[in-house]
């Protein structure tokens, strides 16, 4: 067994990685803080899958290509049923380890609230809460299922919580079934949550023939789900058997029968007679669902049932899938020696970090360089091939720029608009536009009509309110006007249709 060499390092120029969270046969999963992504953003921290064909000892050509297709299509099944209650894939790469070790990797959304099996074992459930998680996992499951794919791993252990634990999301696609028509069907899942068609437990004679899987097949993991969700006990009693009955500590719950109802036919023996789609067992669960209802709080408003299983989304969802990967499964991913490094892809190396903030882009004070160490094998040992000095990423000078040519730019946009302000209303610019252009109004009000530019004279007459007048002159307050129309007959014409008005009693088309 060969673990990767990840320590204290960073993948991609951004991944951080900080601790291991677990592995399985042949993938390692690590927690790693992205660099580039803002401190409170939800994708602040993000999950490293590692796929690892060194863990075992069985290595051989057939299996390695073998597992580099299933690493891809647990990718390309995410990007299928990308779902708000479905883990989302955030990124993929190829890269080498501190040893030389070629790797592919998948980068996931970090739940960090844990999985349900983890939350059963810390207290119970109400049955409340419990339904609140089994509709968006199903939601999640026939949104998979009508996108042609089959998860085959469905257990409380693969439903993760985010940190407020008000959402959960289906994980650990990497046994499913991408393709309905796929064979062999090989035997893969967990003993207790299994269906018989694909459980490991049923080898030799006892093997059920099936000629393809079908989406009861997860449709059995999920009333066993359901089992330990809403009694917090593990089927274990019934691995690889249909549910009869329920734990004692339930049996005397108002709505212990209506479940054990649907859970026998849920977690029947021959997959076409339990309940053919998800949206078929959710209704079934009405009754669990209404005494659950029915049980709340008087006061409180009970919430109409859901006909079909709802979604909820979280914060920073998207459904937006990354680019599409392709891993090379042509080429084996044993270690190379630096001599023929030539003869594989230049995959790019991850690098050591030794006292670097995280994220460097986001302190208030300039950080120190990083150190990156480019680490090459030399007879089986690890040998520093160069150690480089990088300068953090200038940010906040890009800032002081941003803001400085924000400065400029209003600066000039502010001058530029008293510019036209001053010259808009400058007497010359009215004697300009009233020669080269005619510039028409209404009176505001009614007034006089006077023979010169001044209140000391006898009126020719009045103008009424809302009269269109045409600009005919300017003179300091007052417009020379031509009256093109009355706004309202007076009875009295004027003597003339020409004359002055102040400029506050006409507004200005």
């Amino acid at each position: 067994m060969r673990e990767l060499s990840l320590s204290n390092c960073r993948l991609d120029r951004r991944y951080n990685i900080e601790r291991e969270l677990g592995r399985g046969s042949y993938a390692e999963i690590f927690l790693a803080r992205d660099t580039l992504a803002a401190p409170n953003t939800p994708h602040s921290e993000v999950v490293i899958k590692a796929l690892n064909v060194f863990l075992q000892d069985d290595l051989d050509a057939d299996l390695e290509r073998t597992l580099v297709e299933n690493f891809q299509n647990e990718a390309v099944a995410l990007d299928r049923v990308r779902h708000p209650n479905i883990i989302s894939r955030l990124g993929h790469g190829t890269a080498r380890d501190l040893k030389g070790t070629i790797f592919h990797y998948l980068v996931l959304e970090y739940m960090a609230g844990g999985d349900l099996q983890k939350l059963c074992r810390e207290r119970v459930m109400t049955v409340q809460d419990a339904l609140k998680y089994i509709e968006q996992v199903c939601a999640g499951l026939g949104h998979a299922h009508r996108n042609g794919i089959i998860h085959r791993d469905i257990k409380p252990q693969n439903l993760l919580l985010t940190e407020d634990r008000e959402t959960v999301k289906i994980a650990d696609f990497g046994v499913a079934r991408v393709h309905l028509s796929d064979a062999p069907i090989t035997r893969v899942g967990t003993n207790i949550y299994a269906p018989p068609e694909h459980s490991p437990m049923t080898i030799g004679e006892s093997v059920m023939t099936v000629t393809s899987l079908t989406p009861a097949a997860d449709i059995y993991s999920l009333g066993k789900t359901i089992y330990t969700l809403l009694t917090c006990e593990a089927p274990r009693f019934y691995a690889n058997q249909q549910i009869t009955d329920l734990p004692l500590t339930s049996r005397d719950e108002e709505w212990a029968d209506e479940l054990k109802r649907v859970l026998i036919r849920a977690t029947a023996a021959e997959p076409e007679k339990r309940h053919q789609s998800v949206e078929e067992l959710w209704s079934d669960l009405e009754g669990v669902r209404r005494i659950a209802a029915d049980g709340e709080i008087a006061t409180q408003i009970r919430a109409k049932l859901h006909e079909r299983p709802q979604a909820h989304v979280a914060q920073g969802y998207s459904p937006l899938a990354p680019q599409k990967p392709k891993f090379d499964t042509s080429r084996d991913l044993r270690m190379r020696h630096p001599l023929i490094e030539n003869r594989v892809p230049n995959y790019p190396r991850v690098v050591e970090v030794e006292d670097s903030p995280l994220p460097i882009e986001f302190t208030d004070e300039p950080a120190p360089a990083p150190i990156q160490r480019e680490v090459l094998v030399t007879n089986g040992q690890p040998v520093i091939k160069e150690v480089v000095y990088v300068k953090p990423k200038k940010r906040r000078r890009l800032l002081k720029a941003m803001i400085a040519l924000l400065i400029v730019v209003g600066t000039f946009g502010g001058l530029a608009y008293g510019g036209y302000y001053y010259v808009t209303h400058h007497p010359l610019y009215q004697e300009i536009t009233s020669i080269f252009g005619d510039q028409t109004g209404h009176a505001n009000t009614d007034i006089n009509l006077r023979p010169d530019p001044s209140s000391d004279n006898d009126p020719i007459g009045v103008v009424t309110k809302n009269s269109r007048v045409r600009i005919v002159k300017t003179q300091n307050n007052w417009y020379q006007v031509d009256v093109i129309e009355q706004g309202r007959d007076r009875g009295t014409p004027l003597t003339t249709n020409r004359g002055w008005l102040n400029k506050k009693y006409v507004d200005l088309d």
